[in-house]
């Protein structure tokens, strides 16, 4: 596994990287619009980014069944915004969850260096946006569902196999189109057209996908494949995605898209440090 590119920070292929959520939404699942205004959004950045966060992921359009967002009102949310963290941090990257090219042109024009497409390729030219501003892409697995609809009784004969046809086609494809093989993401779609059980054994098979070459980003954080296993809401499912979190490590996951930052970097820290990649913050015990 090779270093990665974004923007202007280079992540090594030791380097567990957390992208940290920002909603600008009024209808969030998780933290039901607290970032839908200008004023929390940006302390929301800075806190995330204070907290070990090397990329920032705005999104402006739930991802499940809601109000419709057309393309004009998902880039009022989000276009300004970008271009206002860019100027505050200049370093960090910044990441937009949109399936829209439309949408991406004008984030890359404010500043944008990563493009989250969490459908799968729904509209493919967003790569081509990608390619032709310089920026990275996340290509991930959907099961071909269109966007912001819940997986209906869906099946796989074998998923991790779809998961790495899709996920390596579309970042072959990307390649292909002129995105730099060090600015391409894969990302197995944790609960995007898959149940619970899929969204296990995704988990369980990880270390397939970071066999690819390609970095693994995993989407875990408060979801409900997360509560179905434990039979917890939504507010009560920080230790079950801090689990999932730590396993996806073991396994290979190289980047991590959270909205608790500060317990994620504690829990990648740790795993880290366990494979030897990273040294103790200190060392006291039984030395003196």
């Amino acid at each position: 596994m090779a270093t990665l590119r974004l923007g202007r920070r280079e992540f090594g292929d030791d380097e567990h990287v957390i992208m940290a959520i920002v909603n600008r939404t009024p209808d969030s699942f998780f933290d039901k619009g607290a970032t839908f205004d200008d004023r929390p959004a940006l302390e929301a950045v800075d806190r995330a980014v204070a907290e070990g966060a090397g990329i920032v992921d705005i999104g402006g359009v739930k991802a499940g069944p809601g109000a419709e967002v057309d393309a004009a009102e998902e880039m009022r949310r989000t276009v300004s915004f970008v271009a206002e963290v860019r100027r505050r941090h200049p370093d960090v990257v910044i990441s937009v969850d949109t399936w829209r090219h439309e949408v991406g042109e004008a984030v890359c024009e404010a500043g944008a260096d990563l493009l989250n497409d969490a459908w799968g390729g729904v509209d493919p030219k967003l790569a081509e946006v990608a390619a032709r501003y310089g920026v990275g892409i996340v290509c991930t697995h959907a099961g071909r569902a269109q966007p912001r609809t819940r997986p209906h009784r869906i099946g796989y004969d074998d998923v991790m196999a779809d998961i790495l046809d899709v996920t390596v086609g579309l970042a072959e494809r990307a390649l292909a189109l002129g995105v730099r093989r060090d600015a391409i993401v894969i990302d197995p779609g944790h609960d995007f057209g898959k149940n619970s059980r899929h969204s296990l054994e995704a988990t369980r098979r990880l270390g397939e996908m970071a066999a690819t070459g390609w970095p693994v980003l995993v989407s875990l954080s408060n979801k409900d494949f997360v509560g179905e296993t434990l039979d917890a809401p939504v507010n009560e499912r920080l230790l079950g995605t801090l689990a999932t979190t730590a396993v996806s490590a073991w396994l290979g996951a190289r980047l991590y898209r959270v909205h608790q930052v500060r317990e994620t970097r504690q829990v990648l820290d740790m795993v880290a440090t366990i494979q030897g990649t990273r040294e103790p913050a200190v060392a006291r015990r039984a030395l003196a």
